[in-house]
């Protein structure tokens, strides 16, 4: 007799399209390895998970971890700096600036032992288990309410920050002023003034609505945004070893799959606000990056300590 399993997905995060998506392109692939046992994924957003699941009580994102703890929902996609901050400090590394040289040096971590070693950490110390690491943005850009052809043009002025302390740090050492406000709140601190641009990414100018807001753009690169497929590790501890093997593996080609939609979306991105806003795109030349890294190299020196040892250099030597 076959057997059902069901996973409780529910997307936490904004824009939805993006992690819609991978949601629904891991139900796919889970959908073309099953046999006799059938996996049956339930996707949801937080308004649809509390009227179904909580009772009609309202949650937010913010309680989407605590959820997965106690086995009321059974995956998700979660900023892996929010598992940073809850759980394993490591994964911050990931945010270092100009620690990755392209995406495939990225993909090469990912799925290297070092990618797969904080998977393990995160799950040795809750329980949350990583599949993989997705984008849901990429590498970063800065973008300016006004016309600038230099970041240091924007020197002294506010902008927006990830909350996490290596992304106020990096803005800090270029000598612009971090106000910590979520990516999704970008638009509305420049609109009230608290800001005058900030970090954000291509996929997410137009969900956001960052397109408003943004007459130039300063194509860094200097950091990933980075979301990680997460799964309830008591669930995960109940299925068979063959059930296991079809959602990591779905997992990490849905992974790959996000990834490169992203950088996809990325280029649609940034055609469209040269045509339709007139933004300026301002690009770094080789001399402008290595002049950023060395003006960052204190990050490094700040945190380095903060991580496990080794961790920095594995990274940078995976070739």
């Amino acid at each position: 007799m076959s057997k059902t399993t069901k996973i409780r997905w529910v997307i936490a995060h904004e824009p939805l399209n993006l992690f819609l998506r991978a949601a629904e392109d891991f139900e796919r692939r889970v959908n073309e390895q099953q046999s006799e046992h059938k996996i049956e994924v339930e996707i949801m957003t937080l308004t649809e998970y509390s009227q179904r699941y909580n009772d009609g009580v309202v949650i937010t994102k913010h309680d989407l971890l605590d959820l997965m703890e106690q086995g009321k929902i059974e995956m998700s996609q979660m900023y892996t700096t929010w598992l940073a901050e809850r759980y394993e400090q490591d994964f911050l590394a990931f945010d270092l600036p100009f620690l990755f040289r392209d995406h495939e040096h990225a993909t090469r971590v990912f799925e290297s032992e070092i990618g797969e070693g904080l998977l393990q950490k995160l799950t040795d110390k809750s329980n949350v288990r990583g599949l993989c690491y997705t984008y849901s943005g990429g590498f970063r850009q800065m973008i300016a309410n006004k016309k600038v052809s230099t970041l240091e043009e924007l020197a002294g002025t506010p902008v927006r920050s990830n909350r996490n302390p290596v992304a106020q740090a990096t803005i800090a050492a270029l000598g612009m002023k971090p106000v910590v406000a979520e990516v999704e709140d970008l638009r509305r601190v420049v609109v009230e003034g608290q800001a005058e641009g900030g970090e954000t990414n291509y996929p997410r100018m137009y969900p956001l609505r960052h397109n408003e807001v943004t007459k130039s753009v300063i194509d860094t690169g200097h950091s990933l945004f980075l979301t990680s497929m997460i799964i309830g590790d008591q669930f995960w501890s109940s299925l068979s070893p063959e059930v296991q093997a079809v959602i990591k593996t779905a997992a990490i080609l849905a992974g790959r799959e996000e990834r490169a939609e992203t950088i996809r979306d990325g280029a649609r991105a940034e055609k469209r606000l040269v045509e339709e806003e007139g933004a300026n795109i301002v690009k770094w030349t080789q001399e402008q990056r290595e002049a950023a890294k060395v003006a960052l190299s204190g990050v490094y020196d700040q945190f380095r300590d903060s991580f496990t040892p080794g961790l920095i250099e594995a990274i940078e030597k995976k070739a």
